[in-house]
């Protein structure tokens, strides 16, 4: 019996979205939904129980299952669309979505009990961050696992969650593979068995309920450990970077929200100076198309990057450096894009951008606080450049490097 063959109809609700169009097509159908509940999402740090629901409905958590397992498989291009919809209705729920759906990039690291497992239920929701806070102690069997970890996106709603830990036998490091004086692994386990720490008082992204989580002496089975550097499938959701594909999907999404929002305002505005109409404006066209210019270029760079990551890893062709820094700065460069954006628009609104009740308060504060995270720091952009000089990356693994 195949993988697939064990998924029964009944492990997933009748109309289960099958392709990647309906995916899509339900996932924009979400964001109108999305953007009524964005103030109650913000206000409560957490999606509400029943958005997360209306999220599974849409099929996002299963983008990245492999058709051999009877998944859809989007690729990385079609899994960013559809963050990137999910994203223009509320940007904490893009956020959720697109670290939600790495189960099935984790899976692939897995042995088939385990992903048989994990197969009952199709939608299955993972959290949690794979850097190595946590301490994994080597036992038969498996590992005794303690740590505390920041940043669990979604480990309020999600089903899995992993912890990245570094791994000891006897009290003393392990060493990793290939000769790395520190075993990396992740451990995976079932949410109930985490306690969450509500440290989530931030900014924006408020509504992830990013929230720490931790545990003490968690025994956790070999099965469930894995690797990035030993994927068990190939192509291209085996890369070691596979599950950073879609991360871009969350700042377009919010800038095109942000962009769509001012040019809807514009229609009943005149400059308070001159009584001219904004749509005949110099200030605000030029302020307008050169958002539209700027988006529309960030968007198709990683567009066009992730599509030939894909072309090339699909015929096990390996992407040449330039290609692999070139999707990573992309990556980089969609976020510091889009908060620029949104900055200048809510200028070029004035004082009514200031206050709670204007969704670009909101996209603003949001973006600001995905900029901080590590994928659109200046040290990616480092070691891009490193990389293509034969230097030393600060930061390979985001670069999809093994070393």
């Amino acid at each position: 019996m195949t993988i697939s063959e064990t998924l029964s109809p009944a492990a997933g609700r009748e109309q289960a979205p099958a392709s990647p169009e309906e995916i899509l097509a339900r996932a924009r159908a979400a964001a109108r939904l999305l953007r009524e509940r964005s103030e109650e999402i913000e206000r409560t740090r957490r999606l509400p129980e029943d958005v997360v629901q209306l999220m599974r409905d849409t099929g996002v958590f299963r983008i990245g299952m492999p058709k051999e397992w009877g998944g859809p498989e989007l690729t990385f291009a079609q899994q960013t669309e559809v963050i990137e919809a999910l994203s223009y209705g509320d940007a904490a729920a893009g956020w959720c979505a697109m670290i939600g759906m790495d189960t099935w990039i984790y899976a692939g690291y897995l042995d088939e009990p385990v992903v048989k497992e994990m197969l009952t239920q199709p939608d299955a929701i993972t959290a949690g961050l794979i850097f190595p806070t946590g301490r994994a102690e080597r036992v038969p069997g498996g590992y005794r696992v303690t740590g505390r970890w920041p940043f669990g996106s979604g480990v309020t709603h999600a089903d899995w969650v992993v912890g990245g830990c570094f791994v000891y036998r006897d009290g003393e490091p392990e060493p990793g593979p290939d000769g790395a004086p520190m075993n990396w692994r992740l451990m995976l386990a079932r949410s109930e068995e985490f306690e969450t720490v509500d440290t989530w008082h931030t900014t924006g992204l408020a509504g992830s309920g990013s929230m720490d989580y931790q545990v003490t002496d968690l025994f956790v089975p070999e099965e469930r450990s894995f690797n990035f550097m030993n994927p068990h499938g190939s192509g291209p959701l085996a890369a070691p970077d596979a599950f950073l594909g879609n991360v871009p999907g969350v700042p377009l999404g919010v800038a095109r929200a942000a962009l769509d929002h001012v040019r809807e305002l514009a229609a009943d505005r005149v400059e308070r100076t001159t009584g001219t109409a904004w749509s005949d404006s110099y200030r605000v066209q030029t302020t307008i198309g050169q958002a539209e210019m700027e988006l529309t270029a960030a968007r198709y760079a990683v567009y066009g990057t992730l599509n030939e990551l894909w072309r090339r890893l699909e015929t096990g062709t390996q992407p040449t450096p330039d290609q692999q820094v070139s999707s990573a700065l992309a990556r980089v460069n969609a976020f510091r894009t889009a908060r620029s954006i949104v900055s200048r628009l809510s200028d070029l609104v004035g004082t009514a951008s200031i206050y709670r009740t204007s969704p670009l308060d909101r996209w603003l504060r949001d973006l600001h606080t995905m900029c901080q995270h590590i994928l659109a720091q200046e040290q990616i952009v480092q070691s891009a450049g490193a990389h293509l000089l034969g230097g030393t990356p600060q930061a390979p693994f985001p670069l999809g490097l093994k070393g």
